[in-house]
């Protein structure tokens, strides 16, 4: 039935019926034999509620996502159907919290993993205590970049990602017009494709960088791994991602981020491996006249740029994977040891 799931129509209510019948299943395991503890993995989100703590076994949650949420201040460029679905979103998220089925999960879980603040401030009160920030995400150690290698061209961006109203591709564009008044030889390349891309070609058109904007499409793994090493800083304006695996992969190709201070890019980008734009209480021209700045300064410093580059590679090499697997289950092992004493 996996052709049944593709596409966003039925993904939800696959999802649904596929939790109903893995708890059968696990059921029947806890009767066959003995287990420690369950661990709820996916979906991962707020929104969905898991039978998995009627197992009569300790209840490890997530990390989940999905709590973040765009500032209203960002909303206003968004063409009128992605600002209703925005609303929407977040309608679901409130209505969520009043979902009995969900609210029973959050109590019996013994541990919730949450991937950023955002998501923890989702938790209802009376179960925040048990909900701690953990990431999703690490890097592959086998696909670190051996070093920071030759100087790239300081005007050369990337943004790699889905062309999607949230992941804040439109203020890249509007960061790179003023950036080209100022510096006419910067450069940006967009990798990925999506629902947005017509929006955003012509919203490049209307800014005039048309001719400063190489759209890549959506290409190999492999041929994304090429680009990091041709690029001199990744810019990912999303925002409201939950992980943000394009962050680590950036660094792990020693490239410095420029990213907006919400959501997983801002909780995992360590300060020194590049630039986290704030975005609370501010306006959307300020956020894109921040951006341009932080751009202009890679530009124009390329001993500053290099800097980064070797922090964003030490960050990576701590952010592996077995790290973060290691994170989260010390965190599980303390949290049972507890339990049991209690």
């Amino acid at each position: 039935a996996m052709w049944w799931k593709r596409g966003r129509r039925n993904y939800h209510l696959y999802y649904s019926l596929w939790q109903r019948g893995a708890f059968r299943f696990a059921s029947r395991l806890v009767l066959a034999a003995r287990y420690d503890f369950v661990h709820h993995l996916t979906f991962g989100t707020i929104r969905q509620s898991s039978p998995m703590g009627r197992l009569g076994l300790p209840f490890i949650l997530g990390p989940l996502g999905g709590g973040e949420s765009i500032p209203r201040s960002l909303r206003a460029s968004f063409p009128r159907k992605r600002r209703f679905t925005e609303f929407v979103r977040e309608t679901m998220n409130r209505l969520a919290g009043l979902n009995p089925s969900v609210r029973s999960m959050y109590r019996q879980a013994t541990l919730i993993l949450c991937r950023t603040e955002e998501t923890r401030s989702f938790v209802p009160a009376g179960c925040r205590a048990k909900a701690h920030l953990q990431t999703e995400i690490g890097a592959d150690p086998h696909l670190l970049a051996a070093g920071t290698g030759a100087m790239h061209d300081p005007a050369n961006f990337l943004y790699a990602g889905a062309l999607i109203y949230w992941k804040g591709v439109h203020l890249a564009l509007q960061a790179l017009a003023q950036l080209r008044q100022r510096r006419p030889q910067a450069m940006l390349t967009v990798i990925g494709g999506g629902e947005d891309e017509q929006w955003l070609r012509d919203l490049a058109a209307s800014l005039g960088v048309t001719g400063a904007v190489r759209w890549l499409g959506k290409i190999p793994q492999s041929q994304i791994w090429e680009q990091y090493a041709r690029h001199s800083a990744f810019v990912f304006p999303s925002m409201h991602d939950s992980g943000g695996t394009v962050v680590l992969e950036a660094l792990s190709q020693a490239l410095p981020v420029i990213c907006l201070d919400t959501g997983g890019p801002g909780a995992i980008l360590p300060p020194s491996c590049g630039f986290k734009i704030a975005v609370e209480n501010r306006a959307q021209a300020q956020v894109v006249a921040d951006l341009a700045d932080a751009m202009q300064l890679y530009i124009d410093n390329p001993q500053l740029r290099e800097q980064a580059a070797q922090r964003a590679l030490e960050a990576a090499r701590g952010r592996l994977w077995g790290h973060t697997v290691s994170a989260a289950y010390s965190l599980v092992e303390q949290t049972l040891r507890f339990t049991a004493q209690v």
